[in-house]
């Protein structure tokens, strides 16, 4: 059996045997609990094959450098990484495009040019959670749905099934495991409640803002970095990678990959606006 390892796997991965899930945070007992940014608890020449996706946008650069050698350690050899980032072209193109259509007088595409906006720059600037993508998502009178929904994949269903779904709040208790209230009780750390209590009595409510907007910037939410397809594959050839190619979301050199569901769910693409890139360690 292949030995195969998603690193930052969020909510999304496989309970196969062949896989290893590891997550900083995890959301299951299937999953491992590490931080990606250390080196992997792995052996060298462990895996057959290393998936990330949407992972390596949210580290700063030297840290998405040492991701990729270490993925490249503990691949044996002709061993694949299959990496998914969101697609910085893809969003500029379409950014080019929705300014040329409000810039002609179609009205109609101003939703769609707002969109986009917050593709490029809502993920690296915000300082709640969710940013202003939540909020635009939030409207009920939203027009560009199945744009949306052709950017962002089940992303959108997500967010829009949430706001139509009005749970009293023991219902939505009710429907989380042990993972999710651990989840929130970190947000409640007593030594993070204490240090905004002292920020605040020796520094003030803005001192006190400024910390609790360094403290979810460095939560793992924004996006420290965008790829495409030249600067992603540099950064795999410069572990080390050959082979490297762009890829669709149901293609792949990893054996019976689209059999786990991790871009492809029900036949369609998990995440549309993504960049899907492998190589293999020579």
């Amino acid at each position: 059996m292949l030995k195969l390892i998603n690193i930052g796997c969020g909510s999304t991965y496989s309970n196969h045997p062949a896989w290893t899930n590891v997550d900083l945070a995890p959301q299951s007992s299937d999953i491992h609990n590490h931080d990606i940014r250390k080196k992997l608890p792995y052996p060298d020449a462990y895996f057959d094959a290393c998936y990330s996706s949407h992972v390596i946008e949210h580290l700063k650069q030297h840290d998405a450098d040492q991701l990729i050698a270490e993925c490249w350690r503990i691949l044996k050899p002709q061993g694949i990484i299959r990496a998914v980032v969101p697609d910085l072209e893809s969003i500029a193109k379409h950014y080019i495009s929705t300014l040329e259509q409000v810039e002609s007088g179609v009205t109609e595409a101003e939703a769609n040019y707002d969109w986009i906006m917050l593709e490029l720059y809502d993920q690296t600037v915000r300082h709640v959670k969710g940013g202003e993508m939540a909020s635009y998502l939030a409207d009920p009178n939203l027009t560009n749905k199945e744009f949306i929904r052709s950017r962002i994949g089940s992303n959108a269903d997500l967010f829009l099934e949430k706001n139509s779904e009005k749970k009293s709040w023991i219902e939505r208790l009710a429907s989380k495991d042990r993972y999710w209230f651990y989840k929130t009780l970190r947000k409640f750390n007593l030594r993070t409640s204490i240090a905004k209590y002292l920020v605040t009595l020796i520094a003030g409510n803005e001192a006190r803002q400024a910390f609790e907007v360094g403290l979810f910037r460095n939560s793992g939410e924004i996006h420290y970095w965008m790829y495409d397809r030249f600067s992603l594959r540099r950064l795999l050839e410069r572990s080390g990678f050959v082979e490297v190619r762009v890829c669709g979301a149901d293609s792949s050199r990893i054996q019976d990959f689209n059999s786990y569901g991790l871009d492809m769910l029900e036949g369609k693409v998990r995440k549309p606006d993504s960049l899907f890139m492998e190589g293999i360690k020579p």
